[in-house]
C-alpha cells in the first residue's frame, strides 16, 4: 500500500488564508453592519398584499384566493390569478411578489412534468413540496414567495404551507398573506374534517371576505380551485368580494362650477355694541368693558387694589339716553 500524499506547504497555507470551511458564510453580516455604521438604511420589509387560503374536506382539497395585485398604495391589477397550477392533481396559491410566485411554479410545474417522465407514475403531493422548499431554502428567503400549496394523491388530500425560507407546514387548513388573520379566525372557528364540498367551499369564501374586508391589500373577486381524485376544478371570479357601489341619484355639474342646492336671507339687527380693552397692571390682569367706551375715557394708569374708574357712570348715562333715542327713532321708522 502506497503511502498517502501529504499536503504540500503552499496548500496548508492557502486553507489556512480562506478561514475554516463549514456550510454557512457570515461574511455578508459583517459587511451588513459595517454599512449600518456608515449610515446606510437597511431595506424595508415588503407587504403581501393578498389573502390565500386552503383547507381539505371530506373528498378533497379546497384553495381560495383574492384577484387584488397592489403596488404600494397603489391596485395594479385587480383581476390577478393567483392560483398556479403545478400538476392535475395539485395546484398553489401564492402570495408575496408577483413575479417570484409565478417564476416559482413554473419552474417547479416543469420539475414536475421531468420526474413524472422518469417515474412514470403520478407525482405525489410531497414531492412537489420538497421541490419548492429546496428551491426557496437555497435563496435563503431572498424569493418573495409564501404558499399554500394543496393536493389529492394515494395518501388522501394534503394541504401544505410553504415559507419563503423554506420551511414548511402540514395542516388540515392554512392561510397566508397580509389578510391571514381575519381568514384564520373563521378557519378556526368554522372547519370540521367532515365537511361537504359546498360546506367547504362557503367556508373558504367567507375565510377570504374577511381578509378582503379588514386588508386594503386584498380585494376584488375570490377565485376557487376544488382538487377531488377525479381532478381538479378551478373556478375563475366565483364570488365578488368588494362590489363597487352604484350612484344613488344622477348629476349633471358644469365644470368649474358648484351646485347650489338652497338659499336662505336673513336680517341681522344690531342691539348693542360693546367695546373691550384689557389694562395690564403689576399686580394682576383688569379688564374694562363698557359701552362705546373713547380711548379718551380709558386711564392711563390703574391702581391694582382699585378697579373704579372715574367718569365712566356718567359716560354710561349718556350712552343709555342716546341708546334710547336711537331705538325710539329706529321703531318709528318701522312703523
Amino acid at each position: 500500500m502506497l503511502p498517502l500524499a501529504q499536503p504540500s506547504i503552499q496548500g496548508q497555507r492557502k486553507a489556512r488564508d480562506l478561514g475554516p470551511r463549514s456550510g454557512f458564510s457570515f461574511i455578508n453580516c459583517r459587511r451588513n453592519a459595517k454599512l449600518l455604521a456608515e449610515g446606510y438604511q437597511p431595506p424595508k420589509a415588503v407587504r403581501t398584499g393578498t389573502s390565500i387560503v386552503g383547507i381539505t374536506y371530506r373528498d378533497g382539497v379546497i384553495l381560495g384566493a383574492d384577484t387584488r395585485a397592489t403596488e404600494g398604495p397603489i391596485v395594479s391589477d385587480k383581476n390577478c390569478s393567483k392560483i398556479h397550477h403545478l400538476q392535475q392533481h395539485i395546484y398553489c396559491c401564492g402570495a408575496g411578489t408577483a413575479a417570484d410566485t409565478e417564476m416559482m411554479t413554473m419552474l417547479t410545474s416543469s420539475e414536475l412534468d421531468l420526474h413524472q417522465l422518469n417515474t412514470d407514475r403520478q407525482v405525489p403531493v410531497v414531492c412537489a413540496s420538497m421541490m419548492l422548499r429546496r428551491t426557496l431554502f437555497r435563496y435563503q428567503g431572498h424569493i418573495g414567495a409564501a404558499l399554500v400549496m394543496g393536493g389529492v394523491d394515494r395518501r388522501g388530500p394534503q394541504i401544505y404551507c410553504i415559507y419563503p425560507c423554506g420551511s414548511n407546514d402540514k395542516l388540515p387548513y392554512a392561510a397566508m398573506g397580509s389578510g391571514t388573520l381575519a381568514a384564520m379566525s373563521v378557519l378556526e372557528h368554522g372547519w370540521k374534517p367532515d365537511l361537504d364540498q359546498e360546506q367547504g367551499k362557503q367556508l373558504v369564501r367567507e375565510a377570504i371576505t374577511a381578509g378582503v374586508l379588514n386588508d386594503l391589500g386584498s380585494g376584488s373577486n375570490i377565485d376557487l380551485c376544488v382538487i377531488t381524485k377525479a381532478g381538479a376544478n378551478y373556478l375563475r371570479t366565483d364570488t365578488v368580494a368588494s362590489e363597487r357601489g352604484e350612484r344613488q341619484g344622477k348629476y349633471c355639474i358644469k365644470p368649474n362650477t358648484t351646485l347650489v342646492k338652497s338659499t336662505s336671507v336673513r336680517g341681522i339687527r344690531v342691539a348693542a355694541e360693546r367695546s373691550y380693552r384689557v389694562s395690564m397692571s403689576s399686580s394682576r390682569l383688569v379688564f374694562y368693558s363698557d359701552l362705546n367706551l373713547s380711548a379718551s375715557s380709558w386711564p392711563t394708569h390703574t391702581d391694582p387694589d382699585n378697579d373704579e374708574l372715574p367718569g365712566i357712570s356718567a359716560q354710561s348715562e349718556q350712552q343709555q339716553q342716546s341708546e334710547g333715542a336711537t331705538e325710539k327713532k329706529r321703531q318709528a321708522d318701522d312703523q
